[in-house]
């Protein structure tokens, strides 16, 4: 008996951590979040939009972001993180990869982000090519323990799923 081919389905995590600091704004998903500080950072920081492309090339076995666009290089200096995730996109479909979904969560204590998550949620979807439905983007605090939790910094983390097309 022939078993029948095994899809070409896989599963990536990432996460990414920044410190606050004054004099730069706070971008997450891709949306100016009115705050105090902002995420230090070669790019601008997105450290929600740093998870997903780095869930995204290890789902499909490509590196991390450090490999595509590393921080040495000028070309990448306060550079939009949803540009850098349209190039990782581009990435996956070099290598017929197709995105299913992403599922994101934002560490961070203060500001408060909830009202934001839709705005996230539609620009990552649409550079992503893919439904707003297949983006979830969450957001929880450490209860004030930890870096985030003095609100020193922020991080996230994201799983992703890929299919070969």
């Amino acid at each position: 008996m022939t078993e029948a081919p095994i899809p070409d389905f896989r599963v990536g995590i990432g996460f990414d951590s920044h410190g606050l600091v004054e004099g730069r704004r706070l971008i997450l998903g891709g949306v100016n979040v009115p705050h105090s500080q902002g995420l230090l950072g070669h790019s601008d920081g997105d450290v929600l939009v740093h998870a997903i492309m780095d869930a995204l090339l290890g789902a499909a076995n490509l590196g991390d972001k450090g490999v595509h666009f590393p921080a040495s290089d000028a070309q990448y200096k306060d550079i939009s993180s949803l540009i850098l995730l349209g190039k990782v996109v581009n990435l996956l479909l070099a290598g017929s990869w197709r995105i299913s979904n992403v599922d994101a969560t934002i560490l961070a204590q203060n500001p408060r982000l909830g009202p934001y998550l839709p705005d996230m949620q539609r620009h990552i979807s649409a550079t992503l090519s893919i439904a707003p439905e297949r983006v979830s983007v969450k957001v929880t605090t450490t209860d004030y323990l930890g870096f985030i939790g003095r609100e020193e910094g922020i991080a996230a983390c994201a799983i992703a799923a890929v299919l070969r097309t």
